[in-house]
C-alpha cells in the first residue's frame, strides 16, 4: 500500500490491479453463478451462494474486480444472495455491526461487502427496494463511512492492517468505492456531530472516539466549515493536550521537565486548562495525568482544581488528602489518563470515607491476580509507560465508581453483566469490589441462588478469550463471570413455566432488584403474547407518579425492552436499567433509563427515538417519553406492597400503547 501523504482529498491506491481479461472472466462466471441461484429452490440456494461468495473473494482483489461486482448488485436481492442469513433484510441492518463483520474471518466480510453494495445499488437508483429507499441506503453508508474512517482515511502503519482484519485491502476497496460514488464531503460535519453525541454520554472507554478524532483530523476541510473546524480542533485538543505547556512540548517527558520549572500560579493556569476541557468534553489527554502525579507529589492543594471539584469533592479530597494522593500514584498514569474523570466523580461522591471502599481499593493495589486477566488487562495499554496490570485495574474501579453509568458492554451479548455492575457501583461499590477481588485473585466468582451456590468455573477462561476487550478494566475481570452464572441460572430455571428472569435477576443482582415481576409472554419461549392489557396498566401502577401512590423508585429496575429498527421491525430482547420516572424540561414524563450498549440514540420506528441529552438526562442516561418507553417494554419487576390503581389508568391510553406495540414488534409473534 502506497504512504498516506497523497495530495489533500485524495485516497490512498493499493498496487493490487488483477488483469482485466481475468475480472471479465470471473465476472461472466459469476453471472451464470447468479442465474442458477435465482432458479434455485429455496432449500438448495445455499450451495449456490457459497459458489458466488468464493468467487467474489476473487474478484475483491482488485478495484476493477470490485466495480465489477457493483455492477451485478443490483441483482444480488433479486436472486436471493443473502436469503436465510443475517443480511438477508436490508431494512433491518445496523451500521454499527459492519465494522465487526469487516474484520471478522471465514465467509463474513466477504457477504458484507457485497451486503454494502447491494445497499450502495439501492442509494445509487439502479435498484428499488420495498422498504429501503435511495435516502435511507445513502444515509446507511454515511453512517457506514463515519463510523469506519480507518478504512476511509488508513494510515501506513501494520498495526492497522493486523486490526483490520484478514480481508482488511478488500475492505479498503469498498470504500474508496464508497467515497467515489458517495464523496466526502458529509465526513467531517457528520463525524464530529457523532462525536460529539457519544462524549455526551460519558463513556468510560474512550478509545474509539479518540479513533473517530484523529481519523477526523485527517479528513481535508471544505471551504465554510470554520464551526466544524473549531470543534475538531477542541476535540484533537482535549486528546493531544489542551493547556499551554502541553501544546509547547513534544513528548510527556519533555512536558514532566516544564512543569518542575513552574511556579505555583503557572501550575494552577495548567490545572484549571485542563479541568475546563475534561469538564467540557469528558475526554482526557495523558499530560493530563503527568500533571496530577506531579502535584501530588509537590502542590496536592491544587489537585482539586485540576479534577474541577465541587464543594463536597473539595471537601472529600482535604478529609482523604493522603489516601487521595496514594491513589493518584497508584492509578493514574498516561496510559489510565481517562480514569481521572472518574477519580473526580469518585471523590465527589464521597466513596473514600467510607471504610469498606477505602480497604477495597487499597487490596487492589498488590492483588496477586490470575496470569490470564494480568495479560488482559496489560493489553489495554497504549504506550509503555511502567504501568502494572493492578494499576490499570485499579484505574478501571475508580472509573466505574465514578460513572456508573459510563460502563458499556462493548460488541459483546453481555447486557445482563454490564447492567449488574453498573448497578452495584451506584448502590455496593463495596461488593462490587469485592466481586472483582474474587474474580481477579481466585478465579471464581459465587452468587447463592435458591439455597444452593452457583459459581463460575474454569470455562469462564475461554469465555474470556472469546470476548472483544474494548471494555473497561472492571468489566474484562468480571464479565466472562458474571455471563457464566447467569447462563448456570438461567438453565436452572429452564423448566419453569415462567420467563427465568423472574428468579434469575433477584438473585444475580441483589436484594436491589424487587421479587415482583411482570412479563407480556405466555410462554417460556418467548413466542406468546398474553395479558397485555394488564401488564400495560400494571406498570402504570407501579411506576407512573399519577397512578402508584406516590411510590417513587428505590434502585435501578432491571427491565426488559423488545428493540425494533428504524422501520418498527423487531430486533431482539434487549436489557435495560430503568433509572428513574420524572418529568422533563417541558414538564412531560419520561422513563431515564441505562443502556448497556452506551448508545441511546437509535431510531425504534414510528418516532420512537431515545434521546441522550436535551431532556433532563443525567450523564449516561437514555430517555423516552412514559407512554413510549412502556410501548416497547415487555418485562419488569415491581414492589408487590406497592401497586397502586391499575384500574384507573384510561383505556384510551392502554390502548395506544397496545396498538403501537402490535404495529411494531408485536408483528413477529402470536397475541392471545
Amino acid at each position: 500500500m502506497t504512504d498516506v501523504g497523497t495530495e489533500a482529498g485524495q485516497l490512498p491506491k493499493t498496487d493490487a490491479h488483477a488483469p482485466g481479461d481475468l475480472v471479465d472472466r470471473l465476472g461472466a462466471k459469476l453471472d451464470t453463478m447468479l442465474d442458477k441461484l435465482g432458479e434455485a429452490k429455496p432449500f438448495a440456494k445455499s450451495t449456490y451462494q457459497t459458489d458466488v461468495f468464493q468467487t467474489s473473494e476473487l474478484m475483491l482483489s482488485s478495484d476493477h474486480g470490485i466495480r465489477a461486482l457493483y455492477e451485478r448488485a443490483h441483482r444480488f436481492d433479486d436472486v436471493g444472495l443473502f436469503a436465510s442469513g443475517a443480511w438477508a433484510d436490508a431494512a433491518k441492518l445496523q451500521p454499527p455491526l459492519v465494522e465487526g463483520s469487516l474484520k471478522a474471518h471465514g465467509v463474513y466480510p466477504i457477504v458484507e461487502i457485497l451486503s454494502d453494495l447491494r445497499m450502495l445499488a439501492i442509494a445509487g437508483g439502479k435498484q428499488s427496494h420495498p422498504e429501503v429507499t435511495a435516502a435511507d441506503a445513502t444515509d446507511f453508508l454515511q453512517e457506514v463511512m463515519a463510523l469506519n474512517l480507518q478504512f476511509v482515511f488508513p494510515g501506513d502503519t501494520e498495526q492497522e492492517r493486523i486490526e483490520g482484519g484478514p480481508h482488511y485491502e478488500s475492505s479498503l476497496r469498498l470504500f474508496r468505492l464508497l467515497s467515489d460514488e458517495l464523496g466526502l464531503s458529509f465526513i467531517r460535519e457528520y463525524v464530529v456531530a457523532e462525536i460529539r453525541q457519544i462524549i455526551a454520554q460519558r463513556p468510560i472507554m474512550t478509545g474509539r472516539v479518540r479513533t473517530m478524532i484523529r481519523m477526523a483530523a485527517r479528513t481535508p476541510a471544505s471551504s465554510g466549515d470554520d464551526t466544524i473546524s473549531g470543534r475538531l480542533n477542541e476535540l484533537t485538543e482535549a486528546i493531544d493536550g489542551p493547556s499551554t505547556l502541553s501544546k509547547q512540548a513534544n513528548t510527556l517527558a519533555e512536558y514532566r521537565k516544564l512543569l518542575q520549572q513552574c511556579d505555583k500560579a503557572t501550575l494552577r493556569d495548567e490545572a484549571e486548562q485542563f479541568a475546563t476541557t475534561v469538564d467540557r468534553t469528558g475526554l482526557v489527554a495523558p499530560q493530563h495525568a503527568v500533571l496530577l502525579r506531579y502535584l501530588a507529589t509537590k502542590e496536592p492543594d491544587i489537585i482539586p482544581e485540576a479534577l474541577a471539584l465541587d464543594d463536597y469533592g473539595a471537601a472529600e479530597f482535604e478529609g482523604q488528602i493522603e489516601f487521595a494522593r496514594q491513589l493518584v500514584k497508584a492509578a493514574i498514569f498516561p496510559t489510565t489518563a481517562q480514569c481521572i474523570l472518574g477519580f473526580a466523580r469518585v471523590l465527589e461522591r464521597g466513596l473514600l470515607s467510607r471504610q469498606e471502599v477505602s480497604v477495597g481499593l487499597e487490596r487492589l493495589v498488590d492483588l496477586d491476580l490470575q496470569p490470564d486477566i494480568r495479560r488482559s488487562l496489560l493489553a489495554q495499554r497504549s504506550r509503555h509507560d511502567g504501568v502494572t496490570a493492578n494499576s490499570i485495574l485499579l484505574a478501571g474501579a475508580l472509573s466505574v465508581l465514578g460513572q456508573p453509568l459510563g460502563v458499556g458492554q462493548g460488541r459483546n451479548p453481555t447486557c445482563q453483566a454490564a447492567r449488574g455492575i453498573s448497578l452495584w457501583s451506584q448502590y455496593a461499590p463495596a461488593y462490587l469490589i469485592e466481586l472483582v477481588v474474587s474474580a481477579a485473585r481466585d478465579g471464581v466468582v459465587e452468587i447463592p441462588f435458591e439455597g444452593q451456590t452457583v459459581r463460575s468455573d474454569k470455562a469462564v477462561i475461554e469465555m474470556g478469550r472469546a470476548l472483544d476487550l474494548n471494555l473497561d478494566p472492571v468489566s474484562i475481570v468480571l464479565v466472562p463471570h458474571l455471563d457464566r452464572i447467569y447462563e448456570q441460572m438461567m438453565k436452572l430455571v429452564a423448566l419453569r413455566n415462567e420467563d427465568g428472569h423472574k428468579w434469575v435477576n433477584p438473585a444475580l443482582y441483589g436484594r436491589w432488584v424487587a421479587r415482583g415481576f411482570s412479563s407480556v409472554f405466555a410462554d417460556v419461549a418467548l413466542t406468546t403474547i398474553s395479558g397485555y392489557e394488564d401488564f400495560v396498566r400494571r406498570f402504570f401502577a407501579t411506576h407512573h407518579p399519577s397512578f402508584n401512590e406516590g411510590h417513587s423508585l428505590m434502585y435501578p429496575n432491571p427491565v426488559g425492552l423488545c428493540i425494533t429498527n428504524g422501520h418498527g421491525d423487531y430486533l431482539g430482547p434487549h436489557a435495560v436499567s430503568l433509572q428513574r420516572v420524572a418529568e422533563g424540561p417541558d414538564g412531560k414524563l419520561r422513563i431515564y433509563f441505562f443502556n448497556p450498549n452506551n448508545e441511546g440514540r437509535q431510531d425504534w420506528g414510528h418516532d420512537v427515538k431515545p434521546s441522550i441529552a436535551d431532556n433532563g438526562e443525567l450523564e449516561g442516561e437514555s430517555s423516552l417519553p412514559f407512554n413510549q418507553f412502556v410501548s416497547r417494554l415487555y418485562a419488569f419487576h415491581y414492589n408487590p406492597y406497592e401497586v397502586g390503581d391499575a384500574y384507573a389508568v384510561p383505556d384510551a391510553v392502554v390502548n395506544e400503547i397496545q396498538k403501537e406495540a402490535r404495529d411494531t414488534w408485536g408483528r413477529a409473534f402470536q397475541w392471545m
